[in-house]
Formats: C-alpha cells, sequence, structure tokens
C-alpha cells in the first residue's frame, strides 16, 4: 500500500465553512412591551441535524436555536437561528462520526449562533440574553440513553 493510499484511510476531520441558514426576530407586543418593567422568562429550545451531502465525507450539521422570551403572559419577543457547517468527516468509525456530527460539530456551531440571537436581540431594542454555554456532550449521551431505553421496551 502506497503512502498516498495510507493517508486516504486515515480518519480526517476538517470544518469547510460556517453560515446561518435562516434567522428571524418577531416582537408582537412592541412598542407597549418597552413601557412595562422588564421581568422575562426565557425559554430556550435546541436541536441538531445532520445531512450527508453528495461529496464523500461531507455534512451539513445545522443548530437551531429558539428563543421565546415572555414577559408575564405576553410573548415579548422570538428569536430564532438555524447556524450551520458544512464538515468534512472521512474515515471514522461510525460510532465516532456518530458523535462528531451529533455532539462536537453543534459545539462548534454554538457561539455563532449565541452571538446571531445577542444581535438580533439588542437589534429589537432588548437586553442581550447572554446564553450559557451548552454541554452537547452531555446531551448527546442523554439521547443515546433514551434510544436505547427505546430500543429495550420493544
Amino acid at each position: 500500500m502506497s503512502e498516498a493510499q495510507t493517508q486516504e484511510q486515515q480518519p480526517q476531520f476538517a470544518l469547510q465553512r460556517i453560515y446561518v441558514k435562516d434567522i428571524s426576530f418577531e416582537s408582537p407586543k412592541a412598542p407597549a412591551i418597552f413601557k412595562t418593567q422588564w421581568q422575562p422568562e426565557v425559554k430556550l429550545d435546541l436541536n441538531t441535524t445532520n445531512t450527508a451531502l453528495e461529496e464523500d465525507g461531507m455534512f451539513e450539521v445545522v443548530l437551531s436555536l429558539t428563543a421565546t422570551v415572555m414577559h408575564g403572559e405576553e410573548t415579548a419577543f422570538v428569536a430564532e437561528v438555524q447556524q450551520a457547517g458544512i464538515f468534512l468527516a472521512r474515515n471514522l468509525p461510525a460510532e465516532d462520526l456518530h458523535r462528531t456530527l451529533g455532539a462536537f460539530c453543534p459545539n462548534l456551531l454554538f457561539p455563532y449562533a449565541r452571538e446571531a440571537i445577542d444581535s438580533l436581540v439588542t437589534r429589537g431594542s432588548f437586553p442581550a440574553l447572554m446564553l450559557a454555554p451548552v454541554n452537547f456532550d452531555a446531551l448527546y449521551a442523554q439521547a443515546l440513553q433514551r434510544a436505547a431505553e427505546q430500543q429495550t421496551q420493544q
């Protein structure tokens, strides 16, 4: 086996591109909401998906964040971002590939998504949310555990 063939079979991982796939901000009660004392309740939903692209070993990973901020019974605003990245992940064992796409890549995308959310919120004239870091490794482990429990129940 030649050196070039050996290198081709080595595990490879590289970030190719980071981009915003979708972004939105809604403030249905503006401007009346600005006349009230600010006591927000923040609900954060997050989701990740990944898709194999046509190129060998290329994947798109999308981290979706939705911040819904309530002020009493009223929705103050909803900020949503789908932060995406294209990653090269070639010759990884199946378990490592799954973990890379499900935890490692979202960890790389989160700071970009958090900045996009904060930018939207401040442009809407609200205080920045300053979202806390998310432990995607723990979320990934929980998802695996739930999947294993569902398998045993069937």
